[in-house]
C-alpha cells in the first residue's frame, strides 16, 4: 500500500504537447500529480481531458515534452517495459470495454492471468474483488444482461484487481444515472481511502465540489485557471 504521508509526485508531465495532424490537442501541459492524490480533470467536451489520459497509459504517445510515471520516463520505455508501466496503473473507460463474450469473472480475471497469476489465487481475488463492488452474484453473467451500472462496476472490479498504483478514470459516471453514480464514486473513494493515487476525467462539476479535491481545468487543450 503507498504511505498516505508520502506526498512525493507520482505522475510529471513537462511541457507535453499533443497533435493530431495539425490540429492541436494539449498545448503545453506541466503537471505534478502526488501519491494518493485524488486529482479532476476537468473542462468541457474536446478540451483534451480524454487524450492527457490516453498520454499517461500510452494509448498515445507525446508531440513533445516528458512524462515520468513512478520513474518511468514513458518517452525512453522499450516495449518490453510497456507492460510494467501498466501494470502499476488501472484503467476505466466511459464505455467500459468489457469483452462481449467473457463472462464477468473472465473480463476481471484476465488482468491476473495476463500477470501470470496462478488459478487458485485469481479465483479468490476476482470473487473478493467482485464482492467489494456488489456484483458477485453475477459472476457468470455476460456484460450484454447487465445494465450501465453494472458494467461500470465491473470496469472498477477490473481496474483494481490488479493492485495499481494508479487509477485513471475517463468520464466514469458520465453516462450512469444519479444512483449508479453514485456507487461508482463511491468505490472510487474507497481505492483512494486505501492509498491508491486517482485521476478522474470528468465535466461533473458537482462531483468536484462534494469531494474538494485538486482540480485542473482544460480548455481547447490549455491548462487554464477557473
Amino acid at each position: 500500500m503507498i504511505d498516505k504521508n508520502d506526498k512525493s509526485a507520482i505522475i510529471l508531465m513537462f511541457h507535453v504537447h499533443k497533435k493530431y495532424g495539425s490540429k492541436k490537442a494539449l498545448i503545453n501541459i506541466n503537471l505534478d500529480v502526488s501519491k494518493n492524490e485524488f486529482l479532476f480533470i476537468t473542462g468541457p467536451s474536446g478540451a483534451g481531458k480524454s487524450t492527457l489520459l490516453k498520454l499517461l497509459y500510452l494509448g498515445e504517445s507525446v508531440s513533445e515534452g516528458q512524462i515520468l510515471i513512478d520513474g518511468m520516463n514513458l518517452s525512453r520505455i522499450s516495449r518490453k517495459r510497456i507492460p510494467l508501466l501498466r501494470r502499476k496503473l488501472g484503467i476505466i473507460f466511459q464505455d467500459y470495454k468489457l469483452i462481449p463474450t467473457k463472462t464477468v469473472f473472465d473480463n476481471v480475471a484476465l488482468v491476473l492471468e495476463a500477470m501470470g497469476k496462478k488459478r487458485q489465487f485469481v479465483q479468490k481475488k476476482v470473487n473478493s474483488v467482485l464482492r467489494t463492488v456488489g456484483m458477485e452474484s453475477r459472476f457468470n453473467a455476460l456484460p450484454q444482461s447487465l445494465s450501465g451500472g453494472e458494467q461500470q462496476r465491473i470496469a472498477v472490479a477490473r481496474a483494481v484487481v490488479g493492485a495499481p498504483k494508479i487509477i485513471l478514470a475517463d468520464e466514469p459516471t458520465g453516462s450512469l444515472d444519479s444512483e449508479s453514480a453514485g456507487v461508482i464514486f463511491d468505490l472510487l473513494k474507497g481505492f483512494h481511502t486505501r492509498g491508491g493515487t486517482l485521476i478522474v476525467a470528468t465535466h461533473d462539476k458537482e462531483l468536484i465540489r462534494k469531494t474538494g479535491c485538486r482540480a485542473i481545468h482544460l480548455k481547447e487543450g490549455r491548462q487554464v485557471s477557473k
